[in-house]
């Protein structure tokens, strides 16, 4: 693959500051577990090894970006809080690190964002203020609430900070293997993708870093295919944490790391949700559950490979699960 040097006003995060994160965040994050199913395995031919981050207090990876981002503030950063714009996982996540910190914290949500994911930011004390299921509205109505508010602004992934501090579940991931031949993750605006470039190019060069995504938001793999950034504005999927699109620091990870990304339908990205219930007894939401419907979909790939999946997250409505 042809490696493209960064533009120069990009901040690309180093493998340094991916541990220098690790050390940060300790204190305030779970080592997630990692689990396994014979069934999975018979069913795909391989070795899966699943990272169960809806374990996060907040129920999703994002809060080791948040935490991140928020516990390396100075003093005087701090006092004027934080601010972001969110589907939900980061929005909670942010909100969740700032009460640790004891700092405000403002979001901006879609006001289609699930209900739980709503009713997580204000438990952790988080401000919602909500937009159009937009990218544009989003974008339009942050700026209203950062300006007014004055908040440090930890993007939900196009953020060297917030990079960093995901790049710390590959870690862990290959620390809790013991060596793996590719990692599958979901991609959205791919903040936990470009995390697992940053630590998986030093940390285990020979692994591949794949990316999963909604065949109806797949504008990444679209940009892949490319070679140029294509935005979708608001796109419709089940998966709704992964319908933001690639930024220039996210888009430097994918084009230049990730070495394929696979979609899946919806009915495959629900089927693979049920899987995941069901044989590993966990609660997954649609967006982590993409990478195994990919997994599925593509099985002569992985075939016979040791594979890293990360379940980004676990934050559902039970009252509106895609099934019923």
């Amino acid at each position: 693959m042809t490696i493209h040097p960064p533009a120069p006003a990009l901040t690309i995060p180093s493998y340094a500051d991916m541990l220098a994160a690790a050390d940060r965040i300790a204190p305030h994050i779970r080592r997630t577990p990692v689990r396994v199913s014979d069934y999975l395995n018979r069913l795909t031919g391989a070795d899966l090894f699943f990272k169960c981050e809806m374990f996060q207090e907040p129920g999703a990876f994002k809060l080791r970006g948040a935490a991140n981002a928020v516990f390396g503030l100075s003093e005087a950063q701090a006092s004027k809080g934080v601010a972001t714009h969110s589907s939900g996982n980061h929005a909670s996540c942010l909100s969740y690190a700032a009460m640790l910190r004891g700092i405000p914290c403002h979001v901006v949500m879609p006001r289609t964002a699930p209900q739980a994911k709503k009713d997580t930011v204000r438990r952790y004390g988080g401000v919602i203020t909500e937009c159009e299921p937009s990218t544009t509205s989003r974008e339009a109505t942050f700026a209203e609430v950062q300006a007014a508010t004055g908040g440090d602004f930890v993007h939900p992934y196009n953020d060297p900070r917030v990079i960093a501090g995901q790049g710390t579940c590959s870690k862990e991931l290959v620390e809790q293997t013991g060596g793996l031949d590719a990692v599958v993750a979901p991609i959205g605006g791919g903040g936990m993708i470009s995390g697992a470039c940053l630590t998986l190019a030093t940390l285990a060069p020979t692994c591949k870093v794949i990316a999963a995504e909604p065949e109806q938001a797949d504008d990444a793999c679209r940009s892949f295919r490319a070679g140029r950034l294509i935005a979708d504005d608001a796109p419709e999927t089940v998966a709704d944490g992964l319908k933001v699109p690639l930024k220039d620091l996210t888009w430097h990870f994918v084009r230049n790391h990730v070495s394929e990304i696979y979609t899946a339908s919806e009915d495959e990205i629900v089927n693979a949700m049920k899987l995941i219930w069901k044989h590993l007894r966990v609660v997954a939401e649609p967006s982590s559950a993409v990478p195994l419907a990919t997994i599925l979909k593509n099985r002569n790939a992985f075939a016979g490979k040791r594979v890293g999946v990360i379940l980004t997250g676990g934050n559902v409505d039970l009252d509106k699960l895609p099934w019923t």
